[in-house]
C-alpha cells in the first residue's frame, strides 16, 4: 500500500501526533480533523460557529489542494460540534462549500474540542 503524508503551510500545522492529511494508494485522501486555526498566526479564528466553520472549511480545502484534490472531490465528512444547537448555523455555511452533490456526512456533538473550538471537521476525498 502506497502512503504519502500531506503537509502544507496553507493550513495549520499538526499540534499533536497526526498528519494534516494522508494520501493512500494514490486514490483516497484522509484529512486530520481541522479546527478554526489561522495557519499564518496559529491562533483561533472567530467566536461564532459561522466564522469558525468558514475557517475549518478553508483549512480542509488547503490540505486537499496540497494532495491534488479539492472540496468537490470529498466523499465523506465528519463534523464534531461542541454544541448541537450550532448545527443549523454550521449547516448554512457548510452548504456554501458543498453546493452540488454534497458528500456523505456524520455529525457528533457535546464534545470538548481542542483550544475551545466550536467545530472540528475531517474528510475523505477521492483523487
Amino acid at each position: 500500500m502506497q502512503r504519502q503524508i500531506i503537509s502544507t503551510e496553507n493550513a495549520p500545522a499538526a499540534i499533536g501526533p497526526y498528519s494534516q492529511g494522508v494520501k493512500a494508494s494514490g486514490t483516497f485522501v484522509f484529512t486530520a480533523g481541522q479546527i478554526a486555526i489561522d495557519p499564518a498566526t496559529g491562533e483561533m479564528v472567530g467566536r461564532t460557529i459561522e466564522e469558525q466553520t468558514h475557517q475549518v472549511l478553508k483549512n480542509l480545502r488547503a490540505v486537499l489542494r496540497a494532495a491534488g484534490a479539492d472540496l468537490s472531490d470529498v466523499v465523506k465528512t465528519t463534523v464534531f460540534l461542541a454544541d448541537l444547537s450550532h448545527f443549523a448555523r454550521m449547516n448554512e455555511v457548510y452548504q456554501q462549500y458543498f453546493r452540488e452533490n454534497p458528500p456523505a456526512r456524520s455529525a457528533f456533538d457535546g464534545l470538548n474540542l481542542p483550544k475551545g473550538a466550536l467545530i472540528e471537521m475531517e474528510c475523505i476525498a477521492v483523487l
